[in-house]
């Protein structure tokens, strides 16, 4: 409903535009290999370039776009999220085509290989940002846009209008609302009137011109709903339901089909598909690396934490991880083997109960502990919950069940994602920040979510380390 490069013409137009670019990319490679002086010079005699090389990069290209659905309006509406989808369309693509060449064209050279995969992604972002401007910048003054009516003015009516708005550039238009509230009628939300009552819907749409129809209707009101839906078949419109449980979603809402029975899935994992593989392969890749290079300095510290006090050099802890699983988080032993049945002697409470911290001067923790927590060296083992799959190198940080009962509805949101070693929490405050707290900055990276963002967070933790800040 959101945008107008749902239809098929132009997607078979963006789809054209796409093949056409990335050969001219090609061609521009060749040249620029001739042309530029970099590397071995090479004659048009020394690069073998026909007709079966073009035909390649169209099949290869092809299938991984629409493998990565670069053509789905679901994941291009906003510019953050088709520069991500193209970035990674043309990065998978680029690797299978290396692979193509090492079996066949063997003689392409790398220069030109990099020339390529270079200009296809400027002339293909290039391309669609020129297009996202054009389209806004001519989007009011289309000759055909579609003409929208949203039954219910309540929140989630408001809701889709705000949406609705927010998206005009690309032919859409809001012509206003149906609602049989009277306190409603003939007010203005979003820059559009209510026209009338539920009764008013299918005249409306005759008088309006109306081209899509989106119910917003409360819970109490699907009979009504039914029986408007059932008029509406007879005419030439578009229908779309936004049902009044969305406020009852942490964050996206998914849409199944449960052999044809349409399912809204409203507690669904944040971070998903290629978002999901991506972050697992830098958590095992930073995990592995971290290891190889920092196993002598876990060796050491378990001498020291054996040496220093009795009892085991590994703690082991019931964690709460994503969707409320609980699994046991590994760290060096820091404290006193009796520390769990001493914690409520250390937590400390706000007026209203909430818990905010522990004390810096917690009497649990043993000589090595105070160093290694000092310098986060007691949460190296949690690299093998890592590997496990139980914990990210970067996400929320893992919460002891006994705070968790103590959570309010909403902090609950946090555990959508893995817990992580390190995250946004940790970088912008640590233990001096009031444990109830940490679900706010927890909250600001779920919804932020990014491999970009997790590089940034992995490089400031590193400075916060070796500072120590907040660490006790």
């Amino acid at each position: 409903m959101l945008r107008r490069e749902e239809d098929a013409n132009f997607i078979i137009f963006a789809y054209l535009s796409d093949v056409g670019l990335t050969l001219l990319a090609l061609f521009v490679a060749y040249q620029a290999r001739l042309q530029l002086p970099l590397g071995v010079p090479l004659t048009q005699d020394n690069i073998f370039l026909d007709v079966g090389l073009f035909v390649t990069v169209v099949v290869i290209w092809s299938m991984v776009f629409f493998l990565l659905h670069v053509y789905d309006a679901r994941h291009t509406l906003r510019a953050a999220d088709e520069l991500r989808t193209l970035t990674l369309a043309i990065g998978l693509a680029a690797f299978v085509f290396a692979g193509v060449l090492y079996i066949s064209y063997r003689d392409t050279p790398r220069l030109m290989f990099i020339y390529f995969i270079l200009a296809d992604f400027i002339f293909l972002v290039g391309y669609r940002w020129t297009m996202r401007l054009a389209l806004r910048w001519a989007g009011a003054r289309q000759l055909s846009p579609r003409r929208i009516l949203i039954v219910g003015a309540g929140s989630v009516g408001r809701a889709v209008a705000q949406k609705i708005q927010e998206q005009a550039w690309t032919g859409l238009q809001l012509v206003g609302y149906v609602d049989d509230d009277p306190e409603k009628q003939k007010q203005t939300w979003m820059g559009a009137p209510v026209l009338g009552s539920l009764k008013d819907t299918v005249a409306l749409v005759n008088e309006y011109k109306i081209d899509q129809v989106v119910f917003a209707l409360p819970l109490r009101a699907h009979e009504a709903l039914r029986e408007i839906i059932l008029d509406l078949y007879e005419h030439p419109v578009r229908i779309f339901l936004a049902p009044d449980v969305l406020d009852l979603a942490f964050f996206n809402v998914t849409m199944e089909n449960w052999d044809g029975i349409p399912v809204l899935g409203l507690k669904e994992p944040v971070i998903d598909g290629m978002d999901r593989v991506i972050k697992r392969t830098f958590d095992l890749v930073v995990a592995l690396l971290t290891l190889l290079f920092l196993w002598p300095v876990m060796l050491l510290i378990a001498i020291a934490i054996k040496l220093d006090s009795p009892g085991p050099i590994i703690f082991k802890q019931d964690r709460v991880g994503e969707n409320g699983q609980i699994f046991k988080v590994y760290k060096f032993r820091s404290m006193y083997q009796d520390a769990d049945q001493r914690l409520k002697e250390v937590i400390q409470r706000t007026e209203d109960g909430k818990i905010i911290h522990k004390r810096k001067d917690d009497p649990r923790i043993t000589r090595v502990g105070r160093f290694i927590r000092r310098t986060s060296l007691d949460e190296l083992p949690q690299l093998f919950n890592v590997l496990k799959g139980d914990m990210s190198i970067v996400g929320p940080r893992p919460e002891i069940p006994f705070i968790v009962q103590h959570y309010e509805t909403w902090q609950h949101k946090r555990f959508a994602v893995p817990p992580g070693i390190t995250g946004w929490w940790q970088i912008s405050g640590r233990s001096d920040k009031p444990m109830h707290l940490h679900t706010e900055d927890d909250l600001y990276y779920i919804s932020h979510y990014s491999p970009w963002l997790d590089i940034q967070i992995l490089i400031k933790t590193i400075g916060v380390v070796i500072r120590g800040k907040g660490a006790y």
